[in-house]
């Protein structure tokens, strides 16, 4: 794959930007010297329009769009908006997605089928379709193209009670690495992050103002003690190099940001 210097400002977009590790992704990837296209839902607005603001305080171009990534129509129009206004799409992260703890939780033998899909519209669903419409700007394009897909510590291994997230995000794995084969012809890298325990609003649960972040996750995981509590940085740090050109010879990977627990 090519590594020649391109004479474009490339483009990213982010779902699930309006916190969390998706505010994070989009302000180092606006550091790196992209211009920023942040996705939320309608109701995360306000919060969209922060991240903006940040983003342009670094000096890079930035729009939100508003989109329920569930709906295919509304991740076409979100890569149709980022070609309108920042002229293309170079970077796709699909990193919206919904907490393991509280949705489609508990045993399989429970298992409610309208929750479980609750959760898949969103963690597969999200991204399939994000990576299905980026991937057709990016062949319209003809430069080559990164796909990003957010998998989890769960995606990794099974872990009890959260069957429909790990599914989930385990589907995320094998997607990734189906879009990385049927793409490669074109220069587009597919690959993804799985984050084990980070601080965000997502994984907060009300035990950890006792005993420290990332408490609450770690108990209901049954995860060692010894594992430490990531920031989202720590998470955008690899985002950043799978965004990069230095990136074009890693494809179809889930690169584990968790510390250690999972071993590859």
């Amino acid at each position: 794959m090519s590594t020649t210097t391109q004479q474009y400002t490339r483009v990213a977009i982010v779902t699930g930007a309006a916190q969390g590790i998706g505010k994070g992704i989009s302000l180092r990837l606006a550091a790196d010297g992209l211009d920023i296209v942040v996705a939320d839902l309608p109701s995360k607005i306000d919060a969209l329009n922060k991240v903006v603001k940040e983003i342009e305080g670094l000096g890079r171009k930035a729009v939100a769009v508003p989109t329920n990534v569930t709906q295919e129509e509304e991740v076409k129009a979100l890569v149709e908006a980022a070609v309108s206004h920042l002229g293309r799409v170079d970077v796709m992260v699909a990193n919206a997605g919904v907490a393991g703890i509280g949705v489609a939780t508990g045993p399989v033998i429970e298992a409610n089928a309208d929750d479980w899909n609750k959760c898949w519209d969103v963690n597969i669903r999200g991204v399939l379709f994000s990576y299905k419409h980026a991937a057709l700007q990016m062949i319209k394009q003809g430069n080559g193209g990164r796909l990003i897909g957010a998998s989890s510590l769960a995606g990794t291994r099974g872990y009890a009670n959260m069957g429909a997230y790990c599914i989930s995000k385990f589907a995320v794995r094998a997607l990734t690495q189906t879009m990385a084969q049927e793409l490669r012809e074109h220069k587009i890298t597919a690959n993804a992050y799985a984050p084990g325990a980070i601080d965000t609003e997502m994984i907060a649960s009300s035990v950890d103002k006792e005993h420290g972040v990332g408490y609450g996750i770690k108990q209901f995981m049954k995860l060692p003690s010894w594992i430490g509590t990531g920031q989202p940085s720590d998470v955008a740090n690899v985002v950043s190099f799978l965004a990069s050109q230095d990136s074009h010879f890693v494809t179809g990977q889930t690169i584990s940001v968790d510390d250690g627990i999972h071993l590859s």
